[in-house]
């Protein structure tokens, strides 16, 4: 049986608890046993987090210490793999690049209210998109990422440049969905997900299914 461990904690806007919980119940689902933790701590051990096959984090606005962070990182180029959504991972560790290098993006902005928008798939052949089609996000969060032209791109969105006065994000094409490799690790990212009512959309909740068990070797 493959384990996960999912490690929440930071902004409580992003209902972290409760979006970790929908994520543990995906991957129990689907045959992982699952440990859930709300402590940063979690990585102190880089032993313990070598014999997991995938961590799941959803930690906005957090921090992590050197050694943890180095602890983490070890793990993922060993082999584990490492998957969120939004803020969890992208606005995690602020002041860690190695960390951020990881990941493979940063996220910079989102219009201050919350909003409807299109996701895009670019890739309907890649096993974590296969068989999806465009969708819509309503009344949340859409991301503009700092990304690495690295990343493997499943889907996009289109800024529209009418919010907060940064017209000069019209028509830019944002990616939503990437995956990536990490030394032996996977990485998987959706920066969807602002609070756990985005889990109903079939289509988001999806992806973050395939994605999880693409990340953990599946």
């Amino acid at each position: 049986m493959k384990k996960a461990l999912l490690v929440w904690g930071g902004w409580d806007g992003h209902e972290p608890k409760e979006c970790t919980q929908i994520a543990a119940e995906i991957l129990e689902q689907n045959g992982f046993e699952t440990q859930i933790s709300g402590f940063v701590k979690s990585y102190d051990n880089c032993d313990k987090l070598k014999a997991l096959d995938l961590i799941v984090q959803c930690i906005s606005m957090g921090q992590i210490n050197e050694q943890q962070e180095k602890n983490l990182l070890q793990a993922v180029r060993n082999g584990v793999g490492f998957a969120g959504w939004h803020g969890g991972i992208t606005d995690a560790f602020r002041t860690n690049t190695d960390y951020q290098f990881m990941i493979g993006g940063q996220f910079v902005y989102h219009p201050l209210k919350l909003i409807d928008f299109k996701v895009n798939i670019t890739k309907p052949n890649d096993p974590i998109t296969a068989g999806l089609s465009d969708f819509m996000m309503t009344d949340t969060e859409q991301y503009y990422m700092h990304v690495d032209p690295n990343n493997e791109v499943l889907a996009t969105t289109t800024f529209t440049g009418l919010y907060d006065g940064v017209d000069w994000v019209k028509d830019v094409v944002m990616p939503a969905v990437w995956k990536k490799t990490y030394g032996k690790g996977r990485i998987f990212y959706c920066s969807i997900g602002h609070a756990a009512k985005d889990f109903d959309v079939p289509e988001f909740k999806e992806i973050m299914k395939r994605g999880m068990l693409w990340t953990a070797g599946g």
